[in-house]
This record gives structure tokens, sequence and C-alpha cells, in this order.
């Protein structure tokens, strides 16, 4: 705690006075957000840290195995964040990002080592898929390194499909205002992969612009009724 509080003094007394007036504005105009950015919990992934981005500029839920339950009626801090933050805040894209040496991946490999936590073991459960897709369309016997590195990728894929599930997601997606996105940091390289959805395939984020960035599913309008959707002609 002692290192937290030499932190927290030291933004008052040099960080936030040269950004009052930054702070000053986000209450005055409230926050206008353009992401929303789902992320593992795990210390090491600070999503404001990898993009660089200041207050004001990303709302952020993080939580272990950056997963995201199917939408149910039953309320959760997860579903909750996503609804306000595409409804309220209007965000126009979504990123669900993990990340290498994951804990809550460990964890599915190694089921055992969850007895005595049962609530992470359950919270795990959303990321069973991704571990039934791991075994058995990957090959047999994987080393165990490429084995969680597999899963954690998988897994981002996974909780993109539940993504979709949430109404509000489902509404933008189908209006072509909303963008979703899979990306895996790599702490040890500093390294950030896009899932591209054309390709179903992990690639490397190089000198991209927000233009030509990989996207898991881009805007693109669309109803499966068109003929009441569309303007009726004048008789």
């Amino acid at each position: 705690m002692d290192t937290i509080i030499q932190g927290i003094s030291n933004f008052r007394g040099s960080v936030f006075p040269g950004q009052q007036a930054v702070y000053e504005r986000l209450v005055r105009d409230g926050q206008q957000p353009k992401a929303l950015i789902i992320a593992c919990a795990d210390s090491r992934v600070a999503p404001e840290h990898i993009t660089q981005a200041g207050p004001g500029e990303l709302f952020v839920c993080r939580n272990a195995g950056n997963i995201v339950p199917p939408f149910s009626q039953q309320n959760g801090g997860v579903s909750s964040a996503i609804e306000y933050a595409v409804v309220a805040l209007g965000v126009r894209d979504v990123v669900i990002c993990g990340h290498s040496d994951c804990g809550a991946m460990k964890g599915l490999m190694k089921p055992e080592a969850l007895e005595s936590m049962p609530n992470v073991a359950a919270w795990l459960r959303h990321s069973h898929a991704a571990s039934q897709i791991v075994c058995e369309a990957y090959p047999a016997g994987l080393d165990p390194k490429d084995h969680h590195r597999a899963l954690a990728l998988e897994n981002v894929v996974v909780q993109l499909n539940h993504l979709r599930t949430h109404p509000s997601v489902a509404a933008g997606l189908a209006k072509g205002e909303l963008r979703l996105h899979g990306w895996f940091f790599e702490i040890e390289t500093g390294a950030v992969l896009a899932y591209c959805g054309q390709r179903g395939r992990f690639v490397p984020v190089a000198e991209a612009d927000g233009s030509s960035l990989p996207v898991a599913q881009a805007p693109s309008p669309r109803v499966a009724a068109p003929e009441i959707a569309l303007p009726q002609a004048a008789e």
C-alpha cells in the first residue's frame, strides 16, 4: 500500500496539475469514449497503457479470462458494462483482449488447481468451448506452451461469439454501427495480434491505421427481411 499511496501523491502533485483542464472538461462535458475494451484482470495487462490512451478515451471492463458470458436475463457486471457502453455512450468499437501467460487459461488446462476456488471454476465454464476446440480440433499431444497459447487465442474467438448474443450488440451490428475486435497481447514482446474475421486467424498489428486494422466483424448493415425493412414504393 505504501507504493500505491506514493503513486496517488505523485499524481496529485505532479501529474494532475498539468491535466486539470482535461479532467474539468470531462466532468463538464461527460465521457465520450469511442471504444469498449474487455480485457483480463491480470495486473500485467492494462488497456490504457498498451494503447497509450488518455482519460476519457476508453471504456474498460476487466475480469478473469477476458470473458463475456452469453446474454441472459440474470444481471451481471460484464453485461451491464456492454449495454451501457453501446446504448448510453454510443461506442462504435468493442474489443476483447486476451493475452499470453494467462492464469485463467492455465486453470482451464489444470482444473484440479481450482478446487479451492469454486467461483473461479464456475466463471471459467464460459471458456469451456475454447478448451473443447483445442482438445478436438488441434493435433493431439500439443506441447503445454502451445496448448496454452492456442487456448488463449480460441478463448478470444469464443467470447466474441458470446458478445454477439447481447441485444445491444446484435442491434448495433445489424444497423452497421458497431465493429467487433479480438486482440491478443503478448506480454513478453509487447506485440498485439488482431483477429481477422475474413481469414479466421490472428495477424500481427504492425503500423496499421484505423482503416487497415484487421477486425473480427466489420460494420455491415443487414436485415433478414429486407422486403419489410425497405421503404414501400408510393402507389
